[in-house]
């Protein structure tokens, strides 16, 4: 129920903010696409702030880095092997071409965008996990009103490619959920904390991608916020044999 209201609740603030879009001018556009993309890189360093940093003996340092380091390294290979962005952005071009009336062009850019933001983070994993687990869907409750807001602000600056993240997610987060029993080991404190860590990097990409170009190829990276949990679980396979 949980991923289902969180899906509905990105059609609807795409829907608005398609509304809207009709009443913005191009130059306020261009300040919203500014003050979003800060807005993401706030939040991408304020996550990777609580997943990679912790307080020890009264005193800031990392944790993680080395994780999240290998992670990337290995995810991106993975990624740029599989091709991941290049086959987004097929669909999402092929869902433009099936369903955009104006062919705006940034079609497959909010459908990229806005299927990383959503799909990415600790609370699309942990709340899929509590609905899967506990039937408990408050955390996706509360991710839901937080999608509104932001494919609001998508939906009324990079269009209609923004609503179709709606299927990845329920593909994506409703996976988690029916799996969730399967995946629960390999999903201790520690692995979700540098997930986030992970998830959070690729946020702050997202926002460099709103203001500098070449845009980082970041569907590509996506893999490396499952390589903790991989990782995590050959060790405590390797364990169990000895």
């Amino acid at each position: 129920m949980g991923t289902l209201v969180n899906a509905a609740a990105i059609i609807v603030g795409c829907l608005i903010g398609l509304f809207f879009k009709r009443l913005v001018s191009e130059k306020m556009n261009e300040a919203l696409m500014q003050a979003l993309a800060l807005c993401t890189i706030a939040t991408g360093i304020l996550g990777a702030a609580q997943g990679g940093m912790a307080v020890v003996g009264g005193e800031l340092s990392g944790r993680h880095a080395l994780v999240m380091i290998l992670s990337m390294v290995i995810g991106t290979i993975i990624g740029e092997i599989a091709n991941i962005e290049g086959k987004l952005d097929k669909l999402g071009s092929f869902l433009e071409k099936r369903f955009a009336a104006d062919g705006g062009g940034d079609f497959s850019r909010g459908f990229v965008t806005a299927t990383l933001t959503v799909c990415v983070g600790a609370m699309a994993i942990m709340g899929a996990l509590n609905d899967g687990l506990r039937h408990d869907p408050t955390l996706l409750y509360t991710k839901s009103v937080l999608d509104l807001t932001i494919c609001v602000v998508y939906a009324s600056t990079l269009g209609a490619g923004t609503m179709f993240s709606a299927a990845v997610l329920l593909a994506y987060q409703g996976g988690i959920t029916l799996f969730a029993r399967f995946l629960e080991p390999l999903l201790a404190d520690s692995v979700v904390a540098q997930m986030s860590f992970i998830g959070s990097v690729l946020i702050m990409g997202i926002g460099f991608n709103f203001i500098y170009k070449p845009r980082l190829r970041l569907a590509n990276m996506l893999p490396a916020v499952f390589i903790p949990p991989l990782w995590y679980g050959i060790v405590t396979l390797v364990g169990m044999i000895k």
